[in-house]
């Protein structure tokens, strides 16, 4: 499967336009129920809001999802999931919040309000590259943890998890072709102390 863009955490933010309040949030999912429940928390949160409009899309089999929420057809979910398509992510959903501040936009003032609050909260959220990565742990003694550390950033590696006991065992994530040479050029590093243990192979930010 080839590598895709989403985004990598939840993200918020808001403006304000002509006095209506606009927040835009974001957030990974990878599924209907995962976006289903996005929407209803946001919904919850902002209960009292004039709209909470949305737009997902989905890996599994091509989905894609809107709704207006009692915006005039076509000037709120739409813009909102063109944003998304326009920048090319998928297992993303968006709402964006309105809460109405008395003054009318007009067709073309709503269409570039939701959008401006998909973009803004997409950005919050931050756009990733996801590819199939190799998963890997390298348990190194604390003098060389610094030097590890500037060594997977050099190399493309993204830090998982780190663990701190007697050693440091750290996780992380690169492309699945460029283990061997990461590997060479590790014990190189070390002077063949240290070498990284493969865990599984699955889809991560590279």
């Amino acid at each position: 499967m080839e590598e895709y863009k989403t985004v990598e955490k939840f993200g918020e933010d808001f403006f304000i336009e002509k006095k209506s309040k606009f927040i835009g949030y974001a957030c990974p999912v990878k599924n209907r129920q995962e976006a289903d429940d996005f929407i209803s928390k946001i919904k919850t949160k902002h209960w009292d809001a004039t709209h909470n409009v949305y737009a997902y899309v989905l890996r599994e089999n091509n989905i894609q999802r809107y709704s207006d929420d009692g915006e005039p057809s076509g000037t709120a979910g739409v813009p909102v999931l063109d944003v998304i398509l326009k920048e090319g992510l998928v297992d993303v959903c968006v709402v964006a919040t309105r809460y109405f501040g008395g003054t009318l936009l007009g067709a073309g003032g709503l269409v570039r309000a939701y959008s401006h609050t998909s973009k803004i909260g997409i950005e919050a959220a931050g756009i990733i590259t996801m590819d199939q990565c190799s998963i890997m742990s390298v348990k190194v003694d604390y003098s060389f943890y610094d030097r590890l550390l500037l060594f997977l950033s050099d190399n493309g590696c993204n830090i998982i998890d780190t663990q701190f006991s007697d050693n440091v065992s750290v996780t992380f994530s690169l492309k699945a072709d460029g283990v061997q040479n990461l590997n060479s050029k590790l014990t190189d590093l070390s002077n063949g102390r240290y070498s990284a243990q493969y865990i599984s192979t699955e889809f991560a930010k590279v």
